[in-house]
């Protein structure tokens, strides 16, 4: 681990996932400093406010000091120069996960020569979780709480209108 490495996780987390975390937990070895940024997901419909989403993400990275939690709204390029990240963190579930995270690496290298994207995949038993099939099954009445963590469950819960 590099202490002075600054890495930036960028995503919606709506909600944070037990991949997520474990991407976090992965980035956190790696680098001095881990700076999850929460999107505010204006060009997303998101079942979770942004403060809602930063709340569940600080809660659930609450075990690394290393990792803070922030929002951030337009660019992504300019919140990473901004932090003076050297890094950043993409996490990759499948194959199809590979092309648009490539080709979003692509473009991030022309806007950000001077930072790397890492990519990091989680544990096999959370390579199939994604925030939208959590969403998708917990509206539905299905089972969730195998996917996310305790409180993001009770969160999700209350937010669907059923008991935790």
């Amino acid at each position: 681990m590099s202490q002075d490495l600054i890495a930036v996780y960028p995503g919606t987390f709506d909600p944070i996932t037990l991949g997520h975390e474990d991407v976090v937990r992965r980035a956190a070895q790696l680098f001095g400093k881990v700076i999850v940024a929460v999107a505010a997901g204006h060009h997303k419909k998101t079942l979770f406010t942004l403060e809602e989403r930063i709340a569940m993400v600080r809660e659930s990275c609450a075990n690394y000091p290393q990792v803070e939690v922030e929002s951030f709204d337009g660019l992504l390029a300019h919140f990473v120069l901004a932090r003076g990240a050297k890094a950043m963190v993409r996490g990759l579930r499948a194959v199809t996960d590979f092309d648009y995270e490539f080709q979003l690496a692509g473009m991030n290298r022309t806007l950000m020569p001077e930072v790397e994207t890492v990519f990091l995949t989680p544990s096999d038993r959370y390579q199939f979780i994604s925030s939208t099939f959590v969403r998708e099954i917990a509206t539905l009445n299905g089972d969730v709480d195998k996917f996310v963590s305790k409180g993001v469950h009770e969160r999700l819960m209350l937010k669907v209108g059923r008991k935790a």
